[in-house]
């Protein structure tokens, strides 16, 4: 098994176990994976994403990077504030990604303009907080490294992302995440969190 699923395993089944719902869970970055670790180091496993937007009093802003195809097909937290993509599908996904073995992604050029007209919009700065959620964990980490790079001072990485990582038992993603931590999620889409070319 992957070292990163089974962190993500081992992760997700001590808070559970240790903790219970709703409790605070602090992320050692030193024993995450690589891919997942981020410069500012600020992290929120899923289930602190509900509180910790509660103790900001609407001073937070919570953006999806998943691509539009993943938000329209496999449904999205129904707290965040926008879909934001991180990288995105070629118009016609004509390459190949032989290393992911999956169609190739792009980096998204509006991807920075777009969290900083969101941020823009609630009346927030770069030193407010912004969380950044993915499917597992990993665009959202590179997301937020480049948001510091920009001088963004608080970006937040949701530990195992919407769905989690590939469970080696099922082969399916349905350990740790949002999805499967209970969260509110829907199929149903709010056009005006989604992304639309400017």
């Amino acid at each position: 098994m992957h070292k990163t699923i089974a962190w993500l395993i081992a992760a997700w089944v001590g808070v559970l176990a240790a903790t219970g719902a709703g409790a605070q869970q602090k992320v050692d970055p030193a024993k995450l994976p690589e891919e997942m670790r981020t410069k500012l180091n600020l992290y929120l496993m899923p289930r602190e994403v509900p509180g910790f937007i509660k103790a900001q009093k609407g001073k937070v802003l919570f953006i999806d990077v998943r691509t539009r195809a993943e938000a329209g097909f496999v449904g999205m937290a129904e707290p965040v504030d926008a879909l934001v993509p991180y990288v995105e599908f070629q118009e016609f996904m004509s390459d190949w990604d032989e290393t992911r073995g999956f169609y190739k992604l792009e980096p998204f050029s509006d991807f920075a303009p777009e969290v900083e007209r969101r941020l823009k919009a609630k009346g927030m700065s770069k030193t407010d907080p912004v969380i950044l959620m993915c499917r597992s964990g990993e665009r959202a980490a590179r997301g937020a490294d480049l948001l510091a790079q920009l001088g963004y001072t608080r970006v937040y990485s949701v530990v195992g992302g919407f769905e989690g990582p590939i469970s080696e038992k099922t082969g399916r993603r349905d350990v740790a995440g949002w999805k499967n931590a209970g969260l509110p999620w829907s199929y149903e889409l709010d056009k005006a969190k989604m992304y639309f070319p400017r």
